[in-house]
């Protein structure tokens, strides 16, 4: 999933909206729109997420997996592997709210949590709602006493660090095998490719941080590259963006780098367990893959949550995983059964938790709304 955010994870990073231009009062903030295209476009979105998956669950899977089997495998689960494959989910719901509290220093894990999975099930669950998403988290960060600029500041930061993390796993999963000493020739070529990738973005990112100068430089040679494609790109596109980006988050960035890494990937982890568990649940060794090749099928198939077809990555991410994982010799079945749990573990229980906490939230917007002031009082 995506976090993208998630990714994909489903995360923030998989939130987008049109934004109107900065004024003197504050950065950037959400435009919300609520017309006929915007209507349109929910509704084709809808449509393609349906048809995917249909396409995957429905046409794909059962071409080489059986569904029957696969939920034979999960009746056979033991007790213990069922409230191990629980703790773990829950675990996952508790660690995805702290890359949150490490970009927006101040906030309370309660108002994290509400922001942060109420944020998950929109983009999540609802087809294109990735401009609705970051309009409520607005809405919801203002209420908490979060002004425009530190929203944008935590949106910006937790959304780069988590896709830098997304594309970092790939590069970390093929170098375990590499180590392991089970990788392909073409694997090992992709764990280095992947570790020169990430090293580019980050040193990028380093350089636009450290200079407001190279910050510029940078988004004008991005903005060199737009406009050979599309010559009809207003002039400085990318400069603005990428000048837009160092104001908002250099403060946060320059003291919390190490916390915002460590809760990113502890985030991606607790979901790599949610599926290990999972697996070791269904069979443990005799499923036919070890952790790293569990690790390396969850990094990579993470990436197919970036193509922005599915809400979550879902049918994408799920079919990339189950090839992956039978193409590193788990069986068939098994792989499909593990990939279902996996998903109904970590996305299920969240879209409960975001549906109630967005209703929670708009019950106590309406309670501060409707609350007399003190003048009125007097």
């Amino acid at each position: 999933m995506a976090d993208p955010a998630e990714p994909s994870d489903g995360s923030i990073a998989d939130e987008s909206a049109t934004a109107v231009p900065d004024t003197p009062s504050g950065p950037a903030t959400p435009a919300v729109g609520g017309g006929s295209l915007d209507r349109r476009k929910q509704l084709i979105a809808g449509l393609i997420t349906v048809v995917v998956l249909v396409v995957v669950f429905v046409g794909i899977f059962p071409k080489f997996a059986n569904y029957g089997a696969a939920w034979d495998s999960i009746e056979k689960m033991s007790i213990g592997s069922l409230v191990a494959l629980g703790a773990v989910t829950v675990l996952n719901i508790i660690i995805y709210v702290f890359p949150y509290m490490a970009a927006l220093p101040g906030i309370r894990f309660r108002d994290a949590f509400v922001v942060r999975q109420t944020s998950f099930m929109i983009s999540n669950a609802v087809p294109a709602g990735g401009a609705f998403g970051l309009a409520v988290q607005y809405a919801m960060l203002s209420g908490y006493g979060f002004g425009p600029a530190q929203a944008s500041s935590a949106i910006a930061v937790t959304s780069i660090w988590n896709l830098l993390v997304t594309l970092a796993l790939p590069a970390l999963g093929l170098s375990v095998l590499v180590v392991e000493g089970g990788a392909t020739q073409n694997q090992v070529v992709g764990a280095v490719g992947g570790l020169v990738g990430v090293a580019l973005i980050v040193g990028a990112m380093v350089v636009v941080l450290r200079s407001e100068r190279w910050a510029r430089r940078i988004g004008g040679w991005g903005d060199a590259v737009v406009h050979r494609f599309r010559p009809s790109t207003p002039a400085e596109t990318v400069t603005s963006g990428v000048v837009r980006f160092r104001d908002q988050t250099y403060d946060v960035v320059a003291q919390r780098w190490g916390r915002l890494t460590v809760t990113n990937f502890a985030q991606q982890f607790s979901q790599f367990f949610v599926l290990l568990v999972a697996i070791y649940g269904l069979g443990g060794t005799s499923t036919g893959v070890n952790p790293a090749e569990v690790f390396a099928a969850f990094a990579v198939a993470r990436l197919a949550g970036f193509i922005p077809v599915t809400p979550g990555g879902l049918g994408t991410v799920d079919a990339a995983l189950v090839a992956l994982l039978a193409a590193f010799g788990m069986d068939q079945d098994q792989a499909l059964a593990a990939d279902l749990l996996w998903r109904a573990a970590t996305f299920i229980p969240q879209i409960v938790i975001g549906i109630i906490t967005f209703l929670v939230w708009r019950v106590q917007a309406s309670r501060r709304h409707t609350r007399p002031t003190p003048e009125a009082v007097a």
